[in-house]
Formats: structure tokens, C-alpha cells, sequence
């Protein structure tokens, strides 16, 4: 694991059980980490967005876990389910990316440069029915990315996703029961994926940007 003694690095989503595995993983690495609770700052408006990346020192880096799941029959699917499953997976994570290029381009001494890093989802790569609009919004995070990626590479801002599949947390198996008694033992651990999130995030990571890391294990 590189060092990333005196560099900062937003968390969204540090909550919940991916979340809280990343920002472990990172400040194990010696990065100082900064979670926007949602009680505090809405990810989905644009103004309290700026607001909070701009009171921050310069980053080094943003990993945007933030986001929802909602599955159900497409013919039933209402255009408020679509908009939120939009705002919560591609607004904020738009909305993220955006201020921290701005915030990255602030920072002077250290390595040149900066990380990003997203969270899209095998649903966006391999669509089904079911949840439309949950993959929807994830293939739209994924385009961000390398879009992204390819727009600031000038400026060593390395920009990256990471694709899991199932994620082995409490909440899923409790969903999932049948799923989770059957190959629970195969889904990613948080823990596991937040390796993968924090090399991408390390100045380690000279090369890799544009790239829809997966993470599935053997699920």
C-alpha cells in the first residue's frame, strides 16, 4: 500500500458497511479522511455540494460510494422511482466528481495530481429486468467515468470505477435470504473491495485511469 500520510480524501457514503470498509482501509494508509454525514449535506444539491468541498483542504482524492438500490417491475416503475434512483446513484456522484476536480486543481506540493474514484455496479455492465432504473443510473456513472478520465488526464487526475457484484453486508443477506444461505460465502467482502478502492486512490496507481474495475470475487 502507498503512503498517503498528509493527503485528504473525501468518503461519501461512509456510513454504511462499503463506506466505513474504505475509509479504514485509507486511513490505515495514513490519509486524512472527511465523510459528509447526509444529515449535514444533501449529495443531490448542487449548492451544498460546493459548499462542502470548498470549506475542505485541498484534496488528493474523492471516492463517491455514495447511492441506493431500488429493483421492481419496469411497467410499474413511476418517474419520481426513476428520477430518485437517478439522483442518488449519477446526481451525487456527478455532483462529487465535479467539485472534487475543483478542489484537486487547488492543492499545491505533494504528488501532482489527484484520484477518483467511483462505485458503479455489475447491473450496469451486464443489464437485466428488475431494477431499469437502478442500472439506468449506474450505466450513467459508469459513462461519467470515463469521460471524465479522459478529459482531465492532462492535468494526472487518474479517474477509475470499481464494479461489484453483490456485496456480502448485513443488509443484502437480510434481503437476500435465499441468495445469501446458497453463495452469501462467494459475494465481495466491503473489506476486500475497499483494497482494490484504496490502491486506485494511492499515488501507487501512476497508470490506471478510465479503467471499470471488477470486483466480483467468485460470485
Amino acid at each position: 500500500m502507498s503512503d498517503l500520510t498528509g493527503l485528504h480524501i473525501v468518503v461519501t457514503g461512509g456510513g454504511g458497511a462499503l463506506g466505513r470498509a474504505a475509509v479504514e482501509a485509507l486511513t490505515d494508509a495514513g490519509a486524512t479522511c472527511h465523510v459528509p454525514r447526509h444529515t449535514d449535506v444533501d449529495l443531490s444539491d448542487e449548492a451544498a455540494v460546493t459548499a462542502y468541498y470548498q470549506h475542505l483542504p485541498p484534496l488528493w482524492a474523492s471516492v463517491q460510494v455514495a447511492g441506493g438500490y431500488a429493483g421492481g417491475p419496469f411497467a410499474v416503475t413511476s418517474l419520481a422511482d426513476f428520477r430518485r434512483q437517478m439522483e442518488m446513484n449519477l446526481t451525487t456522484c456527478f455532483l462529487c466528481c465535479r467539485e472534487a476536480v475543483r478542489s484537486i486543481g487547488r492543492r499545491a506540493g505533494g504528488p501532482r495530481g489527484g484520484r477518483i474514484i467511483n462505485i458503479g455496479s455489475r447491473a450496469a455492465l451486464n443489464p437485466a429486468g428488475g431494477a431499469i432504473a437502478y442500472s439506468v443510473s449506474k450505466a450513467g456513472v459508469v459513462a461519467l467515468t470515463q469521460c471524465l478520465a479522459d478529459e482531465v488526464k492532462a492535468s494526472r487526475i487518474l479517474v477509475n470505477a470499481v464494479i461489484p457484484s453483490i456485496i456480502d453486508t448485513p443488509a443484502n443477506r437480510q434481503a437476500m435470504p435465499a441468495a445469501a444461505q446458497a453463495v452469501g460465502d462467494r459475494w465481495p467482502k466491503p473489506a476486500a473491495i475497499a483494497g482494490a478502492i484504496a490502491w486506485l486512490a494511492s499515488p501507487a496507481n501512476q497508470l490506471v485511469s478510465g479503467a471499470l474495475l471488477p470486483v466480483y470475487g467468485d460470485a
